[in-house]
């Protein structure tokens, strides 16, 4: 269901810029992420047309950093999440529930994050923010390896892409309203990968460079 148009922003003197990433979120909410502009976020925050060019060059990068904000939600609900698993195989699936979770409830955060396109040799601040969520896969999937690492990356990728795709069969209403049926379904193809690792085997050099989930 489509959020009504939001109204009118202010925002105090020398919070432009985070300002400027609230508008983004409520825009791309509600015409998605190739729907938003500076020139409308200026309109809504009632600022001259030039203003928000003082923070961001242009509108990527104020993707980028709403980007940022996404992945930074997106690790402390991991964080939360994990916090009460009982070893690897239960941290594994409670990864996976955190980032269908996340999508489905933050659905503007989450394609900023992993559906806006953007050229990230561009925008390293996006790789350091997802740098935690791909820690947080390949520290549990390195436990149930034995220490090998490409073992380890093949888990983790094979685990972090599937979490990927439910959550976007989540938001394509593929498991149907609410999104509970795809969290428990992402923990259960979690538990799935993890007995069935041995068949993963690794992937070719170069191919767990990127992110676990999101690639």
């Amino acid at each position: 269901m489509r959020r009504p148009p939001a109204k009118k922003q202010r925002y105090h003197h020398g919070d432009l810029r985070a300002a400027l990433v609230d508008t983004a979120v409520d825009l791309i909410a509600e015409r998605g992420v190739a729907g938003f502009s500076l020139a409308e976020a200026s309109r809504r925050l009632g600022v001259a047309v030039s203003a928000p060019y003082r923070h961001f060059a242009d509108r990527d990068e104020l993707l980028a950093a709403v980007g940022v904000r996404a992945c930074q939600v997106l690790v402390a609900a991991v964080d939360t999440e994990r916090a009460g698993a009982d070893g690897p195989v239960a941290e594994l699936a409670a990864i996976s529930r955190a980032y269908v979770r996340f999508a489905v409830a933050h659905r503007p955060l989450f394609d900023a994050a992993f559906g806006a396109k953007l050229d990230r040799t561009r925008y390293p601040e996006l790789d350091a923010a997802t740098r935690p969520l791909k820690e947080a896969f390949l520290a549990a999937a390195l436990a149930l390896s034995d220490g090998d690492r490409d073992r380890a990356e093949a888990l983790a990728v094979a685990v972090g892409v599937t979490a990927h795709g439910h959550a976007t069969m989540a938001l394509l209403g593929g498991f149907g309203p609410g999104g509970g049926t795809a969290v428990d379904r992402a923990d259960a193809a979690a538990r799935a990968l993890v007995a069935g690792r041995t068949a993963l085997g690794t992937y070719p050099e170069g191919m767990t460079r990127g992110d676990h989930g999101g690639r």
